[in-house]
């Protein structure tokens, strides 16, 4: 009798045991499906820094796209390491099953599709904001302005592969570590010019919006250096941009106008750049070619004119540029 007892309580405990793990690997097939009524249409859900998985769960419960907060957050803790879950617009395009969603959060998998996006050589911040305003959902331009303005002449111009969704923050560490990596390709001409790197970018931001062929550019760097040294006035017109918002079109006026962005009425470098140069012109910058030149002008046939004297130079504007 103790044998058939003994033997019953064995055969007993296996069958709980197998109907406990069955049911509990049933509910978990049933939990994890997507919701019968999972959002049709494609939808983002927001995590910010610092959010909770609770508080994902109960976001993604409420849009129905999952059906089990506690095995959400149980999965999650599981997939994550329990380091939680990353910040970002997670997209939603079709139907996922609850322990893909907990996958992605974990590891930070947002589903934005990637733009393709150019910056083209010498743009400041205000028209690369443009540019991503163009570009990205949701951009906050003015944001991006206030933090980049003081990155001017270090966001490098190139072409971008950004996340819908990218925010301002993102871009510009994006777009500045760039420029680290970029400028240490030049590290040993940079060091060989002995000029410190911040004079060495505000020239290169005036260079690059004052000539396109690398001789060019060679020769005009050469020409503001020696201005400089002769404590000449530069007399460049592009950092007007900066005080009066004009691209072009200056009259007599707006070359007198207070501002440390005036190289008429202050001698010296502007007081930053006021572009973001690409590398070559920046290697231009720093490897000048030495000439008798004091003045330059681009012709109305685009062609790079110089003189040795204000009499010449006056001869080429008035041979140039009628």
């Amino acid at each position: 009798m103790r044998n058939f007892n003994r033997s019953f309580s064995r055969h007993w405990k296996k069958n709980v045991s197998f109907i406990v793990v069955a049911l509990g690997v049933l509910t978990l097939v049933v939990i994890s499906q997507p919701p019968k009524d999972f959002p049709q249409e494609r939808f983002d859900i927001h995590v910010q820094k610092g959010d909770t998985i609770s508080s994902a769960a109960d976001d993604l419960y409420e849009k129905n796209a999952i059906s089990s907060k506690f095995f959400f957050k149980l999965s999650t803790i599981i997939l994550s390491k329990n380091r939680g879950i990353y910040a970002g617009d997670y997209r939603f395009a079709e139907k996922q099953n609850l322990f893909s969603i907990a996958y992605r959060m974990a590891k930070g998998h947002q589903g934005q599709p990637k733009v393709r996006i150019v910056i083209p050589e010498g743009t400041n911040v205000y028209d690369m904001a443009f540019i991503f305003l163009k570009n990205l959902s949701d951009f906050n331009a003015p944001r991006f302005v206030s933090l980049a303005r003081e990155y001017e002449g270090y966001l490098y111009p190139d072409t971008y592969y950004f996340l819908a969704n990218a925010k301002p923050e993102e871009i510009i560490r994006t777009m500045r570590e760039n420029f680290n990596d970029k400028i240490t390709t030049i590290e040993k001409e940079v060091i060989a010019f002995k000029k410190p790197l911040n004079e060495i970018i505000i020239m290169a931001s005036l260079v690059e919006k004052e000539a396109y062929a690398d001789e060019s550019r060679k020769i005009i760097a050469g020409i503001l250096w020696k201005r400089i040294a002769k404590g000449m006035p530069l007399q460049v017109d592009a950092p007007f941009y900066y005080t009066t918002g004009k691209a072009g079109g200056f009259t007599y006026d707006d070359l007198k106008v207070d501002s440390p962005y005036n190289t008429y009425t202050n001698k010296g470098l502007p007081i930053a750049p006021i572009s973001n140069p690409s590398l070559a012109t920046v290697l231009d910058t720093v490897t000048p070619i030495e000439t008798p030149y004091w003045f330059y002008l681009t012709g109305k046939d685009g062609t790079m004119r110089y003189a040795s004297t204000y009499d010449g130079h006056l001869v080429n504007k008035n041979t140039y540029l009628k």
